[in-house]
């Protein structure tokens, strides 16, 4: 076995990054590297990845919940049109990062994704755009980052999101099945490149 692989308690083997709790074994075997064209769930992801930028992702999952409560379950929407009175509930609220640029982040970023929709027709048509190369995947960098998400990452920031730089970007490409990034030998590795065979990119 790997230094990319761990043995989990069922005798399996998964990416070594599960092995930190095993709350990640559901998240990694039931959801992460799988395709996903939903808008809502996209924008959610790209908001809780702005929200893990110097934390770990087991702080934001173990809150997953109630970032969506305090987020109107990030309805593009609804979340845009949230006020100074949103912005003072959301810092009040223990149980989400009560962080003052990263939330307004999620606020302003909720209006850009509708100046994006409008124009592309859905934030999956534009995201899947960006899905990365097989050739970008071989370098030594694309363990962090890739050319595709230094793209993603420029052309979402010129458009004025905030908190999408490039390691951001990749983080969601992974976790959205935009690359299947599950290491060689992982039991889950397989099953996401089967789901990504049979997906139907959005246009």
């Amino acid at each position: 076995m790997t230094a990319n692989l761990t043995q989990s308690p069922d005798g399996l083997h998964r990416c070594a990054w599960v092995a930190q709790t095993e709350d990640f074994i559901t998240y990694h075997d039931l959801e992460w590297g799988f395709p996903i064209a939903d808008d809502r769930h996209l924008f959610e992801k790209l908001c809780l990845e702005s929200f893990q930028s110097g934390l770990s992702w087991r702080t934001i999952l173990s809150k997953r919940e109630n970032f969506r409560s305090a987020f109107e379950n990030f309805d593009m929407q609804a979340v845009a049109k949230f006020t100074d009175k949103d912005r003072t509930r959301l810092l009040s609220d223990a149980g989400i990062i009560r962080h003052r640029g990263k939330i307004d982040a999620v606020i302003n970023n909720a209006q850009r994704a509708l100046e994006l929709v409008a124009e592309t027709g859905t934030l999956a048509a534009y995201v899947w755009s960006y899905e990365p190369k097989p050739e970008e995947l071989g370098q030594p960098q694309a363990l962090t980052m890739s050319a595709s998400s230094h793209a993603m990452s420029k052309d979402l920031k010129k458009r004025g999101w905030k908190f999408v730089g490039p390691t951001t970007v990749f983080a969601f490409m992974q976790s959205m099945g935009l690359l299947n990034d599950h290491a060689e030998g992982c039991c889950m590795r397989q099953p996401c490149d089967e789901a990504r065979a049979a997906f139907q990119r959005p246009v």
